[in-house]
C-alpha cells in the first residue's frame, strides 16, 4: 500500500532539509510524535542513523525502530522499518515547485509473506485514510516550523 502526500513550503531547501533531518528533536516539531530515542548514529552523514519512534495511533502508543537507508543532502532520504511481517519504506523528498519548495512524503507498506498479504487487504480499507491524515499533519507541522524560522 502506497500513500503519498505533499505540501508547498515557503522556505529554502536547506531550511527544509534541516527540519526533516533533525530526527533527534522531531518530537518538538511534529505533533504526532510522542518520543524519539536515537539508537545508533553514523560516523558521518545520515545513512545508518537508527532511532525508536513512538506515536499515538488510535489512542494507543505505537513504537517502531526506523533507520535511514539512503540519503542525498537537500534532496531526499529513505527510511526502513519492519513490524509484523511488513517492511515500511518512507521517503521524504524536496523538489522545486511552483510557488515554493515541495516537500513530499511517501509511505510504502510491503507485506512479506502470505499472512501479511492477507492482513494488507483490510489494512488498505481501514488504515489508508488514517495514514494519509497523519502524513498530512506531519508535513503541515514541518511547513509551519520552516515558515516560522
Amino acid at each position: 500500500m502506497l500513500v503519498e502526500e505533499q505540501v508547498t513550503i515557503n522556505g529554502s531547501r536547506a531550511a527544509i532539509w534541516t527540519a526533516i533531518t533533525d530526527i533527534e528533536n522531531s518530537a518538538k516539531t511534529i505533533s504526532g510524535i510522542e518520543n524519539i530515542e536515537v539508537l545508533e548514529k553514523p560516523a558521518s552523514g545520515l545513512v545508518g542513523l537508527k532511532w525508536r519512534e513512538t506515536r499515538m495511533l488510535r489512542g494507543e502508543p505505537a513504537t517502531a525502530d526506523k533507520w535511514i537507508t539512503e540519503a542525498v543532502e537537500n534532496e531526499f532520504y529513505k527510511t526502513r522499518a519492519e513490524d509484523r511481517g511488513f517492511v515500511f519504506i518512507t521517503t521524504m523528498s524536496i523538489s522545486d515547485g511552483s510557488g515554493g519548495i515541495t516537500l513530499k512524503s511517501s509511505h510504502d507498506s510491503q507485506p512479506q509473506g502470505i499472512g501479511a498479504r492477507l492482513m494488507s487487504i483490510p489494512m488498505v480499507l481501514l488504515f489508508k485514510g488514517m495514514i494519509r491524515k497523519a502524513i498530512l499533519q506531519d508535513l503541515s507541522d514541518i511547513k509551519s516550523a520552516v515558515e516560522r524560522e
